[in-house]
């Protein structure tokens, strides 16, 4: 296709994805106060074993609810619609591809919904641990008085980390698959990437707990070996056909 084309196309997918998005925020409006409330637990209930509330969620505006009631609902829309515009990713860079890496493409599409829904499971086991933590490190006699947005903001930063952070190595594949880049090269970044996720895992991780550590730091590195194993194997399979045009081309072509 023409850059016209290719740009009309990307108007089109991001169309449907934001009408995906939008519809799954319709869901997460009547959605909204169990969600709300199964986030803020960590916060509202810290303190509760000794006897004394030590923390509380505080409007400090006036319009503070309404932006609140926004922000979680597109969040819960785009983790409800995640099938619909992660089907329009993939869709966008299938054309590129031919008939038969298709197959692989649709089993990508299946492959990265469950991922990324389960970095949001894994930011959800994550985030108790990480607010008992941060708040053990208090004062003596001292209280958290934290404003909605900020913690929600924390909140929803970690949630689309880990499940980005889950997609990421399928999204690798596939750009393999478009030959924009080798297995080889994503071979030769291994040091650099484990050390990445290292280091994610270990902020990730409150007060740097091994088991923590190792339960965020164990799927990121199998998924990413997993996808240097395929980026791999695809590099051969397109070595292979390209070999095989060249001689059925050479053998086509009339010897003078």
């Amino acid at each position: 296709m023409s850059l016209r084309d290719h740009l009309r196309e990307l108007r089109r997918r991001l169309l449907i994805a934001a009408l995906g998005v939008v519809a799954g925020a319709v869901a997460g409006f009547f959605l909204y106060d169990i969600v709300v409330s199964l986030l803020a637990d960590p916060v509202i209930t810290y303190g509760e074993e000794e006897g004394r509330q030590q923390t509380e969620l505080a409007f400090n505006a006036v319009g503070q609810p309404l932006d609140l009631l926004i922000r979680m609902s597109l969040f819960v829309g785009l983790v409800i619609s995640s099938p619909i515009w992660l089907y329009q990713l993939w869709a966008f860079i299938m054309p590129g591809l031919k008939k038969t890496e298709k197959r692989y493409a649709v089993a990508f599409i299946g492959a990265s919904v469950p991922l990324f829904l389960g970095g949001i499971l894994i930011a959800y086991w994550i985030l108790p641990r990480a607010i008992q933590f941060f708040f053990s490190l208090n004062p003596e006699g001292t209280t958290n008085i934290i404003a909605p947005d900020v913690y929600f903001t924390f909140v929803l930063h970690l949630f689309l980390a880990c499940g980005a952070a889950m997609v990421i190595p399928v999204i690798l594949v596939g750009i393999n698959m478009m030959g924009l880049v080798s297995g080889k090269q994503v071979l030769k970044s291994w040091r650099g990437v484990v050390m990445g996720i290292a280091v994610v895992s270990a902020l990730a991780a409150p007060g740097g707990e091994a088991i923590t550590m190792f339960f965020i730091m164990a799927p990121l590195t199998l998924l990413f070996a997993v996808a240097i194993v395929m980026c791999l194997l695809n590099d051969r399979r397109r070595d292979k056909r390209e070999a095989r045009e060249r001689e059925e081309l050479l053998g086509a072509t009339p010897v003078e």
